[in-house]
């Protein structure tokens, strides 16, 4: 299994601001920026580094550094966007991608509006973030686009995660890490994560 639980006290805390109904916009931004960074954290743990030869104000020194442009942000339209600058602020010059999906609220599949990724896409690491995994459809379009292109690495960042889209990861895409801040119960009868947080992207965007 690829999945990576962030299983600390700062993000039970961070996550019980998110649940609360009565957290505004503002603070909800805050912390799905605060939470992406530490997911970015945890996902670039195996980054390899360069040996670069620097000077400190007491000597020249051997160290490494991650080749930053190597990877690629894609967020999933348009929640994905309020994870993009908690990644950024650790890795600034990575990439950023973009891709459009909605969720047909009859068929619960997802349907691809727009797509545009960096150049030469393939040879980068791409991460894919969207806040909620549910039923796993949106970011099952966006794997199998990613790979169409020729992308072989690729990581999935969420803040909350429903089982049943895991498993759907998992099994059509073993390969793929998948990093959360927690794993809730499961899905409603309307495939809305429980206890979960409600419309991340309403949330994040103040639009209810």
């Amino acid at each position: 299994m690829n999945e990576y639980v962030l299983n600390h006290p700062l993000i039970t805390h961070k996550l019980a601001i998110l649940r609360d109904e009565n957290t505004s916009t503002k603070k909800f931004r805050e912390v799905v920026t605060e939470i992406a960074a530490l997911l970015c954290y945890e996902a670039t743990r195996d980054a390899r580094l360069e040996e670069v030869e620097i000077e400190t104000p007491i000597a020249k020194m051997k160290t490494g550094k991650v080749r930053e442009d190597n990877y690629a942000v894609i967020p999933i339209l348009r929640a994905g966007l309020g994870m993009v600058h908690g990644i950024i602020n650790v890795m600034p010059n990575a990439k950023v991608g973009h891709i459009g999906l909605y969720r047909d609220e009859d068929s619960y599949l997802p349907v691809e509006y727009y797509y545009k990724v960096p150049e030469n896409i393939e040879d980068k690491v791409a991460m894919i973030v969207d806040p909620m995994l549910a039923t796993g459809g949106s970011v099952l379009a966006t794997i199998d686009k990613l790979k169409k292109d020729g992308v072989e690495h690729i990581k999935f960042l969420c803040i909350v995660a429903a089982p049943e889209g895991i498993e759907v990861i998992e099994s059509h895409h073993p390969d793929v890490q998948i990093y959360c801040a927690v794993v809730d119960k499961g899905l409603n009868a309307n495939k809305y994560i429980t206890p979960g947080l409600g419309d991340a992207g309403d949330r994040i965007f103040g639009t209810k």
